[in-house]
C-alpha cells in the first residue's frame, strides 16, 4: 500500500489522532510505519480500545459521552500541547469538517491535518457549495438553492425544476432530512417536514431543493491537493449501494464509467479543489444516473479521509494518510497525474455492530469471539477486541472487510470468502446480510443504484452456524484459561455450580 516519496525524512515526530475505534487504529499504523510518534486519546468508554494500545502514548479527554470528549475542540487542543504534539490527525467524523476546530488548532500552534478554512466553511454549506462550484464549470443537479428561501418561494420554483425532487437540508449530512416529492402535493407535506428535522439534528433548517435523479448512482472522486499548487485524483468509488443515505458497500474503480468519462468527472473534482484552495485528501461526490453515465452533477465535497478510502488504496497503491501528513508538513506531492494507474479491483463491506432482522438497530454488548478474516488480497480495518463492550455512545460501524483482485468478479468472490471467515460473537452483526447483498444478480452483474437495499426484501432470522458456535465456545475456553482466580467477577470465572 506504501509508494515513494520525496523525503525519507518524518514529516512530523509527534502526531495526535483526535478520533477513536478502527480509522484511529488506521491512522496509528501509518504514524508507526513513518516512525513518528502516535499520541491516542479516548474517553472512559474506550479506555481499554486497541487504538489506544498500539498508540505510543494516550490521554484520556473525558467521559463516554462523544459531547464531553471527541466532540470538545478544546480537550483535544489541550491534549496535544500537554504531549508536545506537532500535528492533529482528526480521522473522519466528530471534529474532522470543524472550521472553527481548525482555527482552534492553528492558534495554538498546531497543525491541523485537514483543508483550510475557506475549503471547511465553503464545503461545508451545501448551498454555498453547489453555487461556488458552478461558478468554476463544475455541472450541478438543476435546482433552487437560495438561503433565505420560503416555502412558498420554493413551491412556486418547483415546476421550474420540474418533478420529481429531493428536498435537503443544507447543513448537515448522513441523509437526515432528505425528502422526495413527486408533486406539489407532496412537496407541500415535505418542506416542513424536511425543515423540522434540520432544525432539530442541524440547529438550521435552510432548505434547498434539487432534480431527483431517477435510477442514480452515487460516485465520488478522491483528490490530493498540495500547498504549492499541485491537484490531481486517484480516480473514483462507487458508492451507490446505500441503506437510508449511508453507505453500506463501496468498491474501485465504478463498474459504470468508461475511461473518457472517467477522465472528465476526475478533471471536474480536481476543478471544485481548486476553487477552494483545497488542501490534503478530499472527495468530491456526483451524482451519475445509470440511464446516462456520461452525465454527472456535483453534489457536495467530503473536506476530510473517507470511510471507503481503503479500496483508492488498494487500486492505486498510495497510502492515503501518508499523503495527507506530508502535505500538511508542507512537502510537494510526490505523484503526479501521469502517475495514477488504476490497476485491479477493489470492494469493501462496512462491518455493523446491527441486527438487520430488527430494522437494523444498533447492538450493544461484549464481544466474546472476534476473528478477522486472512488471506490473499483481503485487508481488515477494524478497532475492537475480545472482551470490549460495543456501547450505544458511538456510530455501531466497527470494522471494514475490503478484499482486492485482478478484476471485479474475483474481488467480490475474496470480499464474501472473507465475509463468511469472519466470526463476531456476542453482538448481533451484518456480515450475513452483506453476504446476501454481494449474491445479489445486480451487484454481481454492476447494475447498481442508491435504491437497491431499499427494494430488497426485509432480512430474516437466520440460524447460528455450527462453526461460529464452536469458535465462541473455544474463545471462551481460551478467555477461562488466562483468567486467574483472582480475575474477573464469580459468574464469568466459576464452572459447574449453581444456586
Amino acid at each position: 500500500m506504501t509508494q515513494p516519496s520525496p523525503s525519507t525524512a518524518r514529516p512530523f515526530d509527534r502526531v495526535l489522532v483526535a478520533n477513536r475505534g478502527e480509522i484511529a487504529v488506521r491512522v496509528i499504523r501509518t504514524l508507526k510505519r513513518l516512525g513518528i510518534h502516535a499520541i491516542a486519546v479516548h474517553s472512559d468508554a474506550d479506555a481499554g480500545a486497541p487504538h489506544v494500545a498500539l498508540a505510543d502514548e494516550a490521554v484520556r479527554i473525558g467521559p463516554a459521552a462523544a459531547s464531553e470528549s471527541y466532540l470538545d475542540p478544546a480537550r483535544i487542543v489541550r491534549a496535544a500541547l500537554d504531549t508536545g504534539a506537532q500535528a492533529i490527525h482528526p480521522g473522519y467524523g466528530f471534529l474532522s469538517e470543524n472550521a472553527a476546530f481548525g482555527r482552534a488548532c492553528a492558534e495554538a500552534g498546531i497543525v491541523f491535518v485537514g483543508p483550510g478554512a475557506l475549503a471547511l466553511e465553503v464545503m461545508g454549506d451545501k448551498i454555498r457549495a453547489k453555487r461556488h462550484v458552478a461558478e468554476s464549470g463544475v455541472p450541478v443537479v438543476p435546482g433552487v438553492s437560495e438561503p433565505d428561501a420560503t416555502d412558498d418561494e420554493l413551491l412556486d420554483a418547483a415546476p421550474l425544476i420540474g418533478f420529481p425532487l429531493l428536498v435537503k437540508p443544507s447543513a448537515g449530512g448522513g441523509g437526515k432530512g432528505m425528502q422526495v416529492a413527486r408533486d406539489q402535493s407532496e412537496l407541500e407535506h415535505a418542506l416542513p417536514a424536511a425543515r423540522r428535522v434540520a432544525r432539530a439534528a442541524f440547529g438550521d433548517d435552510t432548505l434547498l431543493l434539487e432534480r431527483f435523479i431517477d435510477t442514480p448512482r452515487h460516485i465520488e472522486v478522491q483528490v490530493l491537493a498540495d500547498a504549492h499548487g499541485n491537484v490531481i485524483h486517484l480516480g473514483e468509488r462507487e458508492c451507490s449501494l446505500q441503506r437510508r443515505h449511508q453507505k453500506v458497500v463501496e468498491e474501485a474503480p465504478s463498474p459504470l464509467l468508461d475511461g473518457a468519462t472517467r477522465e472528465r468527472i476526475g478533471q471536474a473534482a480536481c476543478d471544485a479543489a481548486r476553487s477552494v484552495e483545497y488542501l490534503g485528501a478530499g472527495t468530491v461526490e456526483f451524482l451519475v444516473s445509470d440511464a446516462a453515465p456520461d452525465e454527472f452533477f456535483f453534489i457536495e465535497m467530503n473536506t476530510r479521509l473517507q470511510v471507503e478510502h481503503p479500496v483508492t488504496e488498494l487500486v492505486t497503491s498510495v497510502d492515503l494518510v501518508e499523503q495527507q501528513l506530508r502535505i500538511a508538513a508542507g512537502e510537494p506531492l510526490a505523484i503526479a497525474q501521469s502517475d495514477v494507474r488504476l490497476t485491479g479491483h477493489a470492494v469493501e463491506a462496512r462491518v455493523y455492530a446491527e441486527s438487520p432482522e430488527r430494522g437494523f438497530l444498533p447492538s450493544t454488548g461484549e464481544v466474546l469471539a472476534w476473528r478477522p478474516p486472512a488471506g490473499e488480497g483481503v485487508r481488515v480495518d477494524a478497532g475492537i477486541r475480545e472482551g470490549q463492550r460495543v456501547t450505544a455512545d458511538y456510530d455501531p460501524m466497527i470494522a471494514k472487510v475490503i478484499a482486492y483482485g485482478a478484476d471485479r468478479d474475483e474481488a467480490l468472490d475474496r470480499l464474501d470468502a472473507a465475509l463468511a471467515g469472519t466470526v463476531l460473537l456476542g453482538v448481533e452483526s451484518n456480515i450475513a446480510f452483506l453476504r446476501r447483498l454481494l449474491a445479489h444478480p445486480d451487484v454481481r452483474a454492476g447494475h447498481l443504484d442508491t435504491n437497491l437495499i431499499d427494494r430488497l426484501p426485509d432480512p430474516e432470522p437466520t440460524d447460528a452456524a455450527a462453526d461460529p458456535l464452536a469458535a465462541v465456545a473455544r474463545a471462551a475456553r481460551e478467555r477461562d484459561a488466562r483468567r486467574s482466580a483472582a480475575t474477573g467477577h464469580a459468574w464469568q470465572r466459576e464452572r459447574g455450580w449453581r444456586v
